[in-house]
């Protein structure tokens, strides 16, 4: 088989879209599959070449509309090089080019929903198939208007992923007040870090040897970075910018917290319970999914400090209890890792290629 993914960039800066499509890539080709990546490049870029995924550098994530007829030019070139049998797009603007650019090119296109569903994700229905990463998404895309024939439901799972396999010998080990509650995540509103910090601050007196890491970046820092100070305990509040591979603080975690408000599938929580972490996660989307529906953690309603407060003072108290939920997280991995997301993604280029 042919394959050509569409996708903003290839950095390495935590985007989930832009991992799992690398991810994809690197094991089809590993599989002896022909595969070409499209996007404007990045720190992955010399990942895939060494790996024989061709790439192709284009701008197709762009958000200017006179940036268009170069974005189409360059992906016309790509395809025409090529030429796929698939082509997946990872990213609205990718899946309405080559969409346009299938009435003269013999290919079958495949869409990914990653992101909690925006209005103009309804464009991803151009696809032939569209590919959702939990069951939340499938029922919001499906209330949406994408036809139910196209969608299909593939979860994300990282584990044993081949990205890690590169950063794994150079991995910098952090060193961690412990016992510490970490999390992993973007620092912007939908992550709900402030939660996590106001419902620290509602336990922290009572837990003095306990330390909360924030694990990334983004544009709320300096106000997250003011919440923590104004709520009295920012010398046990630690914000360690983005890294890499979380893999190092996950391994030194007791406690992992998710608090998003919204979240598709995060692709941190199989890496939390790999890790064997205690997990307590927002009752939201995919994240209830990755848990397994409370089995595998525990779940507390979105934007509640209060609630999330209450779980985390259950776990730090009681050792047993936490012990519990350790081994809880590190059971029923094996749907998590990367090869069923590949081997179920191929069977959905297979059945796009027979309806051809």
């Amino acid at each position: 088989m042919r394959i050509l993914h569409l996708a903003p960039h290839c950095d390495e800066v935590g985007n989930g879209v832009v991992n799992v499509a690398i991810d994809l890539a690197l094991k089809q080709r590993e599989a002896g599959h022909a595969v070409a990546f499209v996007s404007r490049g990045g720190s992955m870029e010399s990942m895939l070449t060494t790996n024989d995924v061709r790439h192709f550098r284009a701008s197709i994530g762009m958000r200017r509309p006179w940036e268009i007829p170069s974005a189409m030019r360059a992906l016309s070139s790509a395809t025409q090089s090529f030429e796929p049998s698939i082509v997946h797009a990872h990213m609205v603007p990718g899946a309405v080019f080559a969409r346009a650019l299938q009435r003269s090119r013999d290919f079958r296109l495949i869409s990914t929903v990653h992101n909690a569903p925006r209005p103009q994700a309804t464009l991803m229905g151009l696809a032939d198939r569209v590919i959702v990463v939990s069951g939340a998404n499938l029922k919001s895309m499906a209330r949406r208007g994408i036809a139910r024939h196209k969608l299909r439901l593939v979860k994300n799972g990282p584990l044993g992923s081949p990205r890690r396999a590169r950063v794994s010998t150079a991995m910098r080990t952090p060193v961690i007040r412990r016992p510490a509650i970490v999390t992993v995540a973007r620092l912007f509103a939908q992550k709900g870090i402030g939660d996590l910090i106001a419902a620290f601050a509602l336990i922290a007196a009572s837990f003095p040897e306990w330390s909360l890491y924030l694990v990334g970046a983004g544009p709320e820092q300096e106000r997250l970075r003011h919440q923590a100070a104004d709520a009295g305990f920012s010398e046990r509040i630690h914000f360690e910018g983005f890294v890499r591979d979380p893999r190092p603080y996950l391994a030194q975690a007791d406690v992992f917290v998710l608090a998003s408000r919204s979240d598709p599938f995060p692709l941190v929580i199989p890496e939390a319970r790999e890790a064997g972490c205690a997990i307590i996660g927002t009752a939201v989307d995919g994240i209830c999914e990755g848990l397994e529906n409370g089995r595998a953690g525990l779940l507390v309603p979105p934007a509640s400090p209060a609630a999330l407060a209450k779980e985390l003072a259950r776990l730090l108290r009681d050792r047993d209890e936490l012990a519990i939920w350790r081994e809880r997280a590190r059971t029923n991995l094996e749907w998590l890792k990367i090869e069923r997301v590949v081997e179920e993604t191929m069977a959905i280029y297979e059945e796009a290629l027979a309806d051809g």
